[in-house]
């Protein structure tokens, strides 16, 4: 990758999440794109609402100028909630740019990020058919439960000790 940085998100940079939490919604491969309104849904669109809390931290993958990819936490109330010491992460790289280890690079920054500001582990909510579970396992999450999303999908629970 030329050129690949991997740093935290600057406040002006906040809007784009809504973009990056659209791209962040998985489609089975049969599936038909979902207009881009569904991601202000309350449930979907806390990820994102007034980000810059105390408790939101996010990391950005940036190439020539172009910011390709978001990971970030917050505490909020949500699919992935665990407690309130528990930010729950979302990640999303454009699809141009998936499967060259951008992901993995935006969480171990992240993580880092979490574990100096004293946080013992993240949480996620990831549906079962995902192929990403796998991506999340890699990195050391592991299946803490089971639950169903606001669209009946059945959910993951994933669980990571920093």
């Amino acid at each position: 990758m030329s050129d690949l940085q991997i740093r935290q998100i600057q406040e002006e940079e906040y809007p784009i999440l809504e973009d990056f939490l659209y791209n962040a919604i998985f489609l089975p491969p049969d599936a038909e794109p979902v207009p881009r309104e569904i991601i202000y849904k309350p449930e979907i669109f806390v990820y994102v609402k007034d980000f810059g809390d105390k408790d939101d931290y996010g990391v950005v993958a940036e190439q020539d100028g172009q910011i390709i990819g978001a990971a970030w936490t917050r505490i909020i109330p949500s699919y992935g909630h665990v407690d309130n010491e528990t930010p729950e992460l979302a990640i999303s790289v454009l699809p141009n740019f998936r499967g060259k280890g951008i992901g993995s690079e935006m969480m171990q920054s992240l993580f880092d990020l979490l574990r100096e500001r004293g946080y013992k582990r993240t949480s996620l909510s990831v549906q079962k058919d995902n192929p990403a579970v796998r991506f999340y396992e890699r990195l050391g999450y592991e299946i803490t439960g089971e639950r169903l999303d606001h669209a009946n999908h059945e959910d993951f629970l994933m669980m990571k000790c920093l």
